[in-house]
């Protein structure tokens, strides 16, 4: 007996077969019943379902800007978008206000490599960017789906030529807590080493690191942003905090948000925020949370060593309250890394 979710997945896979002349991977949880269980499909992306729900989609294809806008904002190795289980969307792309912005994702701004300053996060500079290179692995149980990428970090060089600077290596792992309908959370693992004998310096920045470019919907008349430390949107910028929590009024008259959780073996930790205040962007669709480890010092990555970094993201529906985005971090912070 075939059921709808296996149809509709043969079937997708059938037609990606004949547009893209390559077949669609496809990873089921080995003890799947077919009633709260992950999938994990690849095809032109990879997507992440709850049932017929998807939870996150990762784009290893590059993406490429709206036509007329300069061709350089193209970017790979990203996620958009995130949604709630109730099938809310939280993340965007390719905002007019910063083309650049790309849902959930990782470059670094002020760099130096070999004597030169290198931004990979405007990639309007045309300094480098962050590329997609492969897929390494994936695994799906029923409550837990992941994979992991390598990214490298691109140096676009004065002559034309390209080097590149950084490995990263990216695990995201979704998970489903058992007995839990209305939130999962999403551990994301950067591992980076140098990708050349020359180290890479991370300046100081005011922002650089995990970004999250939240739905053009919310500003400060219908979403919330409370930190760790009690901090509010109006008086996080620059401020530290172990978890950031942003949370409003989303479509269909439903609630929802996100909190982001920094593990406390991140460099820099408690890490300082970047947070767009109410006026940012004439005020509207001015959701941005950046954990920032080199907003306050600089981050010397030297050859043959390894460093990471570790955050989950609680995806919630409906309203949070600090106490359980607290008690969520207390859990994480026990995990060893």
């Amino acid at each position: 007996m075939i059921n709808r979710k296996s149809l509709w997945i043969y079937t997708a896979s059938m037609l990606m077969m004949l547009v893209c002349g390559r077949p669609v991977h496809i990873s089921y949880a080995k003890d799947d019943k077919r009633t709260d269980s992950l999938q994990l499909v690849i095809d032109s992306v990879l997507t992440i379902f709850k049932n017929d729900q998807p939870l996150l989609t990762y784009h290893f294809n590059t993406v490429y800007p709206p036509r007329g806008q300069d061709s350089s904002y193209q970017r790979s190795g990203f996620i958009h978008p995130v949604y709630t289980l109730k099938g809310q969307q939280l993340t965007r792309i390719q905002p007019k206000d910063h083309y650049h912005h790309y849902g959930i994702w990782n470059p670094w701004t002020q760099t130096i490599f070999e004597g030169d300053t290198v931004d990979f996060w405007n990639l309007y500079k045309k300094e480098g960017t962050v590329r997609f290179v492969r897929l390494l692995d994936n695994k799906v149980s029923a409550h837990d789906a992941e994979y992991t990428a390598l990214h490298d970090h691109v140096v676009f060089k004065e002559n034309g030529s390209e080097e590149v600077a950084l490995h990263e290596w990216q695990t995201v792992k979704v998970h489903l807590p058992k007995g839990q309908s209305d939130y999962y959370w999403i551990d994301i693992t950067i591992k980076m080493r140098c990708a050349t004998s020359s180290p890479l310096r991370l300046l100081t920045y005011r922002y650089g690191g995990l970004g999250w470019r939240a739905v053009a919907s919310w500003d400060a008349s219908n979403s919330s942003v409370l930190t760790s430390e009690g901090k509010t949107r109006e008086e996080t910028d620059g401020t530290r905090a172990r978890w950031c929590m942003v949370q409003g009024e989303l479509s269909q008259n439903q609630y929802g948000g996100m909190a982001i959780l920094s593990h406390p073996t991140n460099f820099n930790h408690p890490e300082p925020l970047r947070i767009w205040d109410a006026n940012a962007n004439g005020g509207k669709g001015n959701v941005f949370i950046n954990f920032s480890p080199t907003k306050d010092r600089d981050w010397l990555l030297e050859p043959g060593q390894t460093y990471t970094l570790n955050y989950r993201l609680v995806v919630f529906d409906g309203k949070q309250n600090a106490a359980l985005i607290e008690n969520s971090w207390q859990d994480f912070s026990e995990e060893k890394k």
